[in-house]
């Protein structure tokens, strides 16, 4: 595009760029430029209508969470804006303000893109925000120096300073340059690892989202290798010095990078096996919680009380984990202890227990998996009774559960006029008591 390889000003032009915006042509030219972005508005609201709401997720660096925060906006505002350029103003002599606003255009659309492909591909990162920063400075920089007709002089510059590697010869303009084809190219590589993670993703549930998740974890490695390639290659460094790189990095696996290794492989291979799986309850190390996402390095186990706890891949591998979701019967088996008087009719009060039970929505009524009643010890205080009972679905909590058959215990208990036993204690006096050393002082 002819706007975006030529300076639009020179530095000695700004009065004659002063001048050409008070005319009727500029007035004309800024009209259609708010033409272009109200199009632009309604061309991104119509996609954002005519997409369903679980796509959003998957199209956000297009659309965004509103149609103007998104990519599309300003993608749209720059093609309607050339648009306009070549057809309506083609033999113009004095368009000012279009070659403002295409420039202009073009650096939001850079950073619009660049910023939620990051936000997408690196949600929870806050190094983002600092990149986003920097990326925005630079980048609007840059477009100003364009814009001012003296990037083209600071290219010379940069082109002057130079050093022999070897044989080849680098200046810094051919740095600066193989940094930004860099910074596109992993931009880039990004951006289709994200649509792909939230294509595949969207509708997965239950056995297909472990082979989802390695698909994933694969494109994503994949697509980051061949651009970090590419943007070697951009960057002027020869691919065949990574013969030795590849030599180095095997000797630093071999001494200080096994943990690492081992904990990309062993994120491979619970995904490949499904032995633990996203959504399912496990203990680990102590710490009990729902698996919410496994990683190729790590796996996030979240807490009912809403702590996480970031658990290398190779510990759900060497180490004992507890499953409550099993692969074969989700079913858990959950208990709870009272303790009632001696001389109780426990015979007699089973049957109620059981039939108050039988009230609770989320213990199983199946014949086999019915709750029990069992006197388990005779305590010094009282008869204790264990009270087992299953329920399909741990995910949804264990205490809350408990607690509802606590109540239904508690409530028949009373309705039956049977005492909880709680110890008694009997306090004995060592030397006068409290009264008569008072009415001694009293006499006296």
């Amino acid at each position: 595009m002819k706007d975006l390889q030529t300076p639009a000003f020179a530095p000695a032009n700004f009065e004659q760029l002063l001048a050409s915006l008070t005319t009727v042509h500029a007035l004309v030219q800024l009209a259609v430029v708010l033409g272009c972005l109200l199009l632009a508005w309604l061309v991104g609201w119509t996609v954002r209508r005519s997409t369903p709401q679980a796509s959003h997720q998957a199209s956000s660096v297009l659309l965004g969470r509103h149609v103007i925060d998104g990519a599309l906006f300003p993608i749209l505002a720059l093609l309607f804006a050339v648009l306009a350029r070549r057809l309506a103003f083609a033999g113009a002599a004095d368009v000012t303000v279009l070659r403002l606003a295409i420039p202009l255009l073009f650096a939001l659309a850079v950073i619009r893109v660049a910023v939620r492909v990051l936000r997408a591909a690196l949600p929870s990162s806050s190094f983002v925000k600092l990149v986003e920063r920097t990326l925005s400075w630079l980048v609007w920089g840059g477009m100003v120096l364009w814009v001012t007709g003296l990037l083209p002089l600071i290219q010379d510059e940069l082109g002057d300073v130079s050093w022999k590697v070897g044989a080849a010869r680098i200046t810094l303009r051919s740095l600066v340059e193989g940094a930004i084809n860099a910074t596109v190219v992993l931009v880039l590589a990004l951006w289709l690892s994200s649509a792909i993670e939230a294509k595949l993703l969207r509708s997965a549930t239950g056995a297909s989202l472990s082979g989802r998740k390695i698909a994933v974890n694969a494109v994503r490695a994949l697509l980051l290798l061949v651009g970090l390639l590419v943007a070697l290659s951009a960057a002027g460094i020869d691919l065949t010095a990574l013969s030795v790189l590849g030599g180095a990095v095997g000797v630093g696996i071999g001494f200080g990078l096994q943990k690492l290794a081992s904990n990309y492989v062993s994120g491979f291979v619970i995904l490949a096996e499904r032995s633990v799986r996203i959504g399912d309850l496990v203990k680990v190390d102590g710490f009990e919680g729902r698996v919410i996402d496994i990683n190729t390095r790590y796996t996030v186990i979240r807490a009912s009380n809403g702590r996480e706890s970031i658990v290398p891949n190779e510990m759900l591998i060497t180490q004992r984990v507890e499953n409550a979701s099993s692969l074969y019967e989700p079913s858990v088996m959950l208990s709870t202890v009272v303790q009632v008087a001696y001389g109780t009719d426990v015979v007699a009060l089973r049957p109620k227990l059981l039939a108050a039970f039988e009230q609770i929505a989320r213990v199983m009524k199946d014949p086999d998996l019915a709750p029990a009643v069992h006197l388990t010890s005779f305590a010094s205080d009282g008869l204790e009774l264990t009270v087992w009972f299953w329920i399909a679905d741990p995910l949804n909590g264990q205490s809350n559960v408990r607690s509802e058959v606590n109540l239904a215990i508690l409530e028949v208990l009373g309705r039956e006029g049977i005492e909880i036993p709680f110890p008694q204690r009997v306090m004995r006096y060592v030397g006068t008591p409290p009264a008569a050393a008072g009415a001694e002082a009293a006499a006296d």
